[in-house]
């Protein structure tokens, strides 16, 4: 089973950052935290690491009610995006598929229930993929 979905694109890596933080804005997140796997490792173990960063998106208004359903649910925030180089002038942006509470993936849109549990922007994978063009 994938647990993620992820869209490469033909772009530098600062330039990938810039458009899914700006693409997370538009739907209501902000980056609350920002990881620089590269630097951490250079820094804690001595490793050259290609540039990956982890982002972690946040929507305050469907935290808290998320939170209210679920209690549990903060083991899974922030949402996490990944970028990362995947060759020169490729970029890679992935999230996680997260599951409707019937364990149908909420990217292939299967279940009909009202859930809390979608995606980074609350909508379908096919919107995401299609917000960081």
């Amino acid at each position: 089973m994938t647990y993620y979905f992820s869209k490469t694109l033909p772009v530098s890596f600062d330039e990938a950052v810039r458009r899914i933080t700006e693409a997370l804005k538009k739907e209501g997140f902000g980056i609350i935290m920002e990881i620089d796997v590269k630097q951490t490792l250079k820094a804690k173990i001595g490793v050259d690491f290609r540039n990956y960063r982890i982002l972690g998106a946040c929507n305050p208004k469907l935290a808290y009610e998320a939170l209210q359903l679920e209690n549990k649910i903060g083991t899974m925030l922030p949402c996490n995006v990944v970028v990362q180089e995947s060759g020169p002038s490729q970029t890679e942006i992935a999230a996680m598929i997260l599951l409707h509470p019937c364990r149908q993936s909420i990217t292939h849109g299967s279940c009909r229930r009202r859930s809390v549990f979608k995606c980074c922007c609350g909508r379908s994978s096919r919107h995401c993929k299609s917000a960081v063009r």
